[in-house]
């Protein structure tokens, strides 16, 4: 007796309806779209940061700098407080 639980069948799509199955078409299309944007986007930051470099400024503290600046003002005084706790406790 074969288990035809384990073996699917020739056509995967028969199992999702038509309407789901353009859905679900609609769903790969925005995401591939996005992640075209984000590409670009990121590409478009990363020249950016070539630039600032060219004219001097150093890019890892300018990357601290838009970390910093995403945190709240709360989170960051925290964190400050705990850095200078660590620094304090290990003699810098």
């Amino acid at each position: 007796m074969a288990d035809t639980a384990a073996t699917p069948s020739p056509d995967q799509s028969d199992a999702i309806g038509s309407a789901a199955r353009e859905q679900l078409k609609q769903f790969v299309a925005r995401i591939e779209r996005l992640e075209e944007e984000k590409a670009g986007i990121a590409a478009d930051i990363k020249e950016v940061y070539a630039e600032a470099k060219s004219f001097g400024y150093d890019t890892k503290v300018l990357r601290k700098v838009i970390s910093i600046r995403k945190q709240d003002r709360h989170e960051r005084e925290e964190q400050e407080a705990l850095l200078e706790l660590y620094l304090g406790a290990v003699g810098e």
